[in-house]
């Protein structure tokens, strides 16, 4: 898993910071997560291919999180894309979006699908062979979802030393891998486990901005590679992030030490602070492995 944040601050653009979007490459899927403003220009600057972006996933329908949206789907259809475009978020997002598209008289040349989210229970909204995306319901002043990425199962590893020693042929390598026993030609049964490896353990990313303090989310996510989680103030602030539904560090180093995540990453930050170092050193009185998102910054898990 690779993840690219775009931008990461909360609500007003800034000339050095950029609002909510950041992209998830997962099993050769390049995945779009909200899409505030000037997300296609973080796209192009950090040379991110647009005909790669076939998924995106919109939390909720305020400004700093979906207004790029437009912008970008207006794009692709100068770029000359063919291929379709699926969108996934709050009920109204595709009157939102088809709205300025008629009036502007530029309907897209690509099929573009709208998948409108209203429940109120996580649900899958996507999967294939390689990954699930389900939603997790959080508490915002409208209706918002985070996201959770997981990986499938890969196939077992082919463990070619004791192939070689049994003298099996290559015909039978994909069963193998598939978790099968090998009959030999003499009736001996091989075992799959000498025969192979077990698969990498399956990654999961989960997705959560913007939303107050949640702790009924710590059961789906629990044991997520990597959270990232708003930490829109900190505890002297505790009182603003109760009247706006947002989170303070700390709350969201309790959600992660909670889930037992691997590493807890923090934004969604007010620019009202000096430095969101301050941050990280409230997170980790709590959570021992934070990383702070910034506009630009890479992770990879």
């Amino acid at each position: 898993m690779k993840l690219q944040i775009l931008g990461c601050y909360a609500a007003t653009p800034r000339t050095m910071t950029n609002p909510t979007s950041q992209v998830l490459e997962v099993k050769n899927h390049m995945f779009l997560i909200d899409c505030g403003e000037g997300s296609q220009v973080q796209l192009r600057k950090h040379k991110i291919k647009f005909s790669r972006i076939n998924h995106i996933f919109i939390s909720h329908l305020h400004g700093d999180h979906f207004f790029g949206l437009p912008g970008l789907v207006s794009t692709f259809r100068l770029l000359g894309r063919d291929k379709e475009l699926h969108i996934y978020g709050p009920k109204g997002i595709k009157e939102a979006i088809t709205l300025l598209l008629k009036l502007g008289d530029s309907w897209t040349n690509y099929q573009l699908y709208f998948h409108e989210l209203t429940s109120k229970e996580p649900e899958v909204i996507f999967e294939d062979d390689k990954v699930t995306v389900e939603t997790i319901r959080l508490s915002h002043r409208v209706y918002t979802n985070g996201f959770l990425f997981k990986e499938k199962a890969g196939e077992r590893k082919l463990n070619v030393e004791a192939v070689e020693k049994h003298k099996i042929d290559k015909a039978y390598f994909q069963n193998i891998k598939n978790g099968r026993d090998v009959v030999l030609d003499d009736g001996t049964i091989v075992s799959n486990t000498e025969l192979s490896f077990d698969p990498p353990v399956p990654k999961s990313y989960a997705y959560c901005s913007d939303t107050g303090y949640k702790p009924d989310i710590v059961d789906q996510i629990k044991g997520a590679t990597a959270l990232y989680h708003e930490s829109t103030f900190l505890e002297s602030e505790a009182h603003l992030a109760v009247k706006t539904k947002h989170s303070t560090a700390m709350q969201a180093a309790s959600i992660a030490k909670a889930a037992n995540v691997g590493m807890l990453i923090l934004g969604h930050y007010s620019t009202r602070y000096k430095s969101i170092e301050l941050f990280k050193e409230e997170a980790m009185e709590i959570f021992p492995n934070v990383e702070l998102a910034d506009d630009g910054k890479f992770f990879e898990f």
